[in-house]
């Protein structure tokens, strides 16, 4: 917490005065920014303390830099996230503060949510179509699973596809950092308990489930999906 009375300083000054122009202008992701000289003239300040501004905004995803093209408007990013996350969840793997443990927990209860919402949002007549590209997925986790492992990407692929009907674009967002935290540290779980052909079948229940608007079963088929991910935890807990 900052000290009753402090001045902030020309960087944080920078910072916010870079925010405010973006709001100002209307700008989106993607559009062009003023040039570090630019920002220089216009703010009256320094240029190390543009710089530094500058690069704790690229940081936080606020602006990006590409050199030799210019400086523009951010696009939103859980990297650091993602990567905080990650470091400290390998480093309480072991713990009772498990945080790989506690993620999963948020994000089964969100996916949980999720179905529901879908279920309750979609179209029963217009079901099928809206769906359809899920069929596809599950028909590559049968085959990859008969051949061997489920690849990542496809696990992945079926839950963005899920809930893409909800068009809330930081579902993904969400969802797609809480994955690659856990993907990135799965092996350090040790081996699954359930089969390849369990994981094809798990998702393959959450899709009829929705399909058929079948709440319970829906509950149901989230609850079995991180049920081996939950043993895992517990078993790495025990040592």
């Amino acid at each position: 917490m900052p000290v009753a009375g402090r001045r902030p300083s020309r960087a944080t000054e920078v910072q916010e005065a870079v925010k405010d122009i973006i709001l100002r202008r209307g700008l989106v992701a993607g559009d062009p920014l003023p040039t570090e000289s630019e920002l220089m003239e216009e703010l009256g300040i320094g240029r190390n303390s543009v710089r530094e501004a500058l690069k704790v905004l690229q940081a936080v995803g606020i602006v990006d830099i590409r050199h030799g093209f210019g400086m523009f408007v951010g696009r939103m990013s859980l990297a650091g996230f993602v990567d905080e996350l990650a470091f400290h969840s390998r480093m309480t793997m072991q713990d009772e503060r498990n945080h790989l443990g506690h993620l999963i927990e948020i994000r089964e209860v969100l996916e949980s949510g999720l179905v529901l919402r879908l279920i309750d949002s979609l179209d029963s007549g217009d079901l099928p179509a809206q769906l359809a590209p899920i069929r596809d997925v599950i028909e590559q986790m049968r085959a990859e699973a008969a051949v061997g492992a489920i690849s990542p990407e496809t696990d992945r692929l079926f839950h963005d596809l899920l809930y893409r009907p909800l068009r809330n674009p930081l579902v993904g967002q969400l969802l797609g950092a809480f994955w690659q935290v856990y993907h990135e540290l799965r092996d350090d779980l040790g081996t699954p308990d359930e089969s390849p052909a369990d994981v094809a079948r798990t998702h393959r229940d959450i899709y009829r489930a929705v399909l058929t608007g079948d709440r319970a079963a829906a509950t149901e088929a989230m609850r079995e999906h991180f049920a081996g991910v939950r043993s895992r935890l517990a078993r790495l807990a025990r040592g």
